[in-house]
């Protein structure tokens, strides 16, 4: 089957999570007819996505969060406003899309949460099946544990959940931990590229930190003079930030590399990062113990980080205090850890998924009369 991505471009885990998916699509014999992937200002898209992506790449103005002054929280109020006065950028989004669609007419369509990926598949209707993918998609899920909401927060991520899902004839829920799919999801796990599994787990000197938003930089900074003891390499996404920046001698700032990355989250003794499902369940597989600290405003990472702890992955926060993790790693904490085997059943889950697909609809119309 031809299958066409549209790829949220917030972080670095829908991009990861669309490197993994493309791989599984080749060695069933499916093609990756094209790529569509939300730009922002704030951030420039990582290379290493272009040369593993392996497909034409489409960008296109796509709704983003709105941050505060200092790049940390979320602003929700100002993240509705500042889209809505791009309505019109984003209509030539969708017919964008609509284009590239009628060029390379996919059998599937799968969007990596991406909220213009619902919004087109409602108004244009395209012939191909409309499938999404994502952690988020967890939340129609009876036994997901949702974090308590200040204001309208909880209201908003289910609703942007349900928008980037409409039509959707497929709801794929990323977990790090196995659970019963329902009449509403199917339920599969996390999407871990190769070279993460190939990877032999080591325990270093120094802690590894992932910062989303570059304003929690200062944050780490901060932490890191007043404690020059522990050693800390950081990566991030800011789009004018050098490919190493060494702020003080037990710090190093790195621009998001996919292979350096990994390579240090094999070696570190430990992870603190932004509460990004993609990043955690990386950790999880290595065996590395996990401090999360949700950005402030985004629903979604409170939610993921309950589901840290619930996990056995590690501990939440609410600052880059890394001498918790430290205190953690010397009490004798283990990850829980049924990743692997989890991880290691998506070939015969995707051969289920398309077996599905496959069907006709009047061969399907039929089954579902004498069932």
């Amino acid at each position: 089957m031809k299958f066409l991505f549209i790829v949220q471009g917030e972080g670095r885990g829908h991009m990861t999570q669309a490197i993994a998916f493309s791989n599984l699509l080749g060695k069933q014999g499916h093609e990756l007819v094209g790529v569509i992937i939300g730009k922002s200002k704030r951030r420039a898209i990582p290379e290493f996505f272009a040369r593993e992506i392996a497909a034409p790449i489409h960008e296109v103005e796509s709704p983003n969060f709105a941050c505060d002054k200092d790049e940390k929280k979320i602003l929700i109020g100002k993240t509705i406003r500042k889209n809505l006065a791009k309505a019109s950028t984003f209509w030539r989004s969708l017919k964008q899309i609509d284009e590239v669609v009628k060029s390379e007419q996919p059998d599937v369509i799968l969007n990596f949460y991406d909220l213009l990926g619902g919004i087109y598949n409602g108004i244009f209707r395209p012939k191909a099946q409309y499938w999404v993918i994502g952690h988020q998609y967890l939340s129609y899920h009876p036994n997901f544990k949702f974090a308590p909401s200040k204001g309208l927060n909880k209201f908003f991520f289910k609703l942007n959940t349900r928008l980037t899902a409409i039509g959707a004839t497929e709801k794929l829920a990323l977990s790090s931990y196995k659970l019963d799919s329902t009449e509403h999801i199917t339920v599969v796990p996390p999407l871990l590229r190769t070279e993460v599994k190939s990877l032999t787990a080591t325990t270093g000197d120094f802690f590894l930190t992932y910062i989303v938003n570059s304003g929690y930089s200062e944050e780490v900074i901060t932490f890191a003079k007043l404690n020059p003891n522990l050693q800390i390499k950081a990566y991030w996404d800011k789009k004018d930030a050098a490919e190493t920046e060494n702020p003080l001698p037990n710090l190093s700032m790195h621009r998001v590399h996919d292979k350096n990355y990994l390579r240090d989250m094999a070696a570190c003794k430990g992870l603190v990062s932004t509460a990004g499902f993609e990043s955690i369940c990386e950790a999880m597989y290595l065996g590395k113990p996990v401090m999360v600290i949700p950005v402030k405003g985004q629903y979604e990472q409170a939610c993921n980080a309950i589901d840290t702890v619930y996990s056995g992955a590690g501990i939440a926060s609410d600052n880059f205090d890394f001498s918790k993790l430290e205190y953690l790693i010397q009490s004798q904490f283990a990850t829980e850890n049924g990743m692997k085997v989890w991880t290691n059943s998506w070939p015969e889950t995707l051969k289920q998924i398309c077996s599905k697909t496959k069907m006709t609809e009047p061969d399907y119309i039929l089954t579902q009369s004498f069932s």
